[in-house]
């Protein structure tokens, strides 16, 4: 069989494949390339040297699969310094792309002070705390801190009054976990030594209608918990990294009643519900635009959506500050629950069931990172330039989302530009 291998890594590999015979036949790979192997049998070796009998501390051994696929991240490579995606199309066609395994819980600690937030590429999750009623309101199935260890920077927290203190909520429906629990994980994650390096942008949502009380109790919780208030950045603009290590970011949206000096953080004046064309405003300097479009008609919206979404993470270089925030979660009753849309269903591969968004948001992205999208001209300077924050549902389902978009942070980035040095 053929396998069109993409080397996405900063280093010459050898992928070695067995004949059969006991004997190794190999090709090398320059870094950033690609070439189609030959696979006598379904296991390849990834070398840093160029004999596989050399090759017993550098070597990762993947098993391609044998049905077909979408993308996903290959199995069993947990100790490598790669991760390896894989997919199998209807054609036959083999694809493999490896890709540098960076530490997800600490990659912000490889950026630039420099680096102002709109020009990262931050994953989140939207109704973080979303953890019960499935199908309807669940939307996450990992805990708040597996979330952030996993890579997530951006959480989007949706609360409401519960007698005298904040609840987590979907709308209506309770997800139990108190505000105060969230503001404990929150600082345990960011004053964690290994941690420490990060800073989490935490929006939060006020799911009732007591606006005098609620921003009140936010405030008072806030300053109840580890850290108080010292551990936000409570400016309404967009900062550099350096300004935020080890602290969480607040973007709020709800008002400032107890508040002093107005609104409180990062503060969009209008969020209209479900703006299928999206939205921008202007956060002192810094062009903040929007795309929340969830209403959609049913599941045969997915592609619709899923070109609203990646679109606006595509970053124009004459335009610096900007900010780009990109929900890739839709629902809507009966045909559109959230794990359908992101997830999908059956084997769309076999024409059996449809493509969620995850698979089909992480095809985008592997097509820009190899530069292998249909119709676009192949970027041969420093890869994609690929910004934004982008929040979605069940971040790790079928295909794991997180490690793509974290990757992106260190493509299409020139020196002096984006505040990289």
């Amino acid at each position: 069989m053929f396998l069109i291998v993409h080397n996405q890594t900063y280093e010459k590999l050898y992928f070695f494949s067995p004949d059969g015979d006991k004997q190794w036949t190999g090709t090398c790979l320059p870094a950033s390339s690609s070439k189609r192997v030959t696979l006598a049998a379904r296991r390849l070796q990834i070398s840093r040297v160029s004999e596989p009998e050399k090759a017993s501390t550098v070597v990762t051994v993947v098993s391609i699969p044998r049905l077909l696929c979408a993308w996903k991240p290959l199995p069993g490579l947990d100790s490598s310094p790669w991760l390896a995606y894989y997919r199998r199309s209807a054609t036959k066609r083999c694809y493999l792309v490896v890709m540098p395994r960076r530490d997800p819980s600490c990659f912000l600690k490889s950026i630039p002070d420099t680096v102002p937030l709109s020009s990262l590429m931050l994953p989140g999750t939207h109704e973080t705390m979303a953890l019960y009623g499935w199908p309807i309101s669940q939307c996450q199935s990992m805990t708040l801190g597996s979330q952030l260890n996993s890579g997530i920077r951006v959480i989007d927290i949706r609360l409401a009054i519960n007698g005298n203190r904040l609840i987590s909520f979907h709308g209506i429906v309770s997800q139990y976990t108190p505000f105060s629990d969230v503001l404990h994980q929150l600082h345990a994650f960011l004053t964690a030594p290994s941690t420490c390096s990060e800073t989490v942008v935490v929006s939060i949502k006020q799911e009732d209608d007591d606006t005098r009380r609620f921003p009140q109790l936010v405030r008072e919780e806030i300053m109840k918990s580890p850290g108080g208030l010292d551990m936000w950045y409570l400016a309404d603009r967009i900062p550099n990294l350096g300004e935020v290590r080890g602290k969480a970011v607040m973007f709020s949206r709800f008002g400032s009643d107890g508040w002093t000096g107005g609104v409180v953080g990062i503060h969009p004046p209008v969020w209209p519900d479900s703006a299928r064309l999206g939205f921008t405003w202007d956060c002192k300097g810094t062009i903040v635009r929007v795309q929340d479009w969830y209403d959609i008609a049913s599941f045969l919206s997915i592609p619709e959506k899923v070109e609203a979404s990646t679109e606006i993470l595509v970053a124009p270089e004459d335009f610096p500050s900007l900010l780009s925030i990109s929900f890739l979660s839709a629902s809507s009753l009966p045909f559109a629950l959230p794990p359908l849309v992101a997830l999908g269903l059956g084997w769309p591969n076999v024409k059996l069931g449809f493509e969620g968004v995850n698979s089909r948001v992480g095809r985008w992205l592997l097509e820009r990172l190899t530069g292998t999208t249909p119709g676009l001209e192949r970027n041969n300077d420093a890869g994609p330039r690929i910004r934004g924050w982008a929040l979605m549902d069940f971040s790790h389902d079928p295909v794991s989302l997180v490690p793509l978009f974290i990757e992106c942070n260190f493509r299409g980035r020139k020196a002096g530009e984006e505040g990289w040095i």
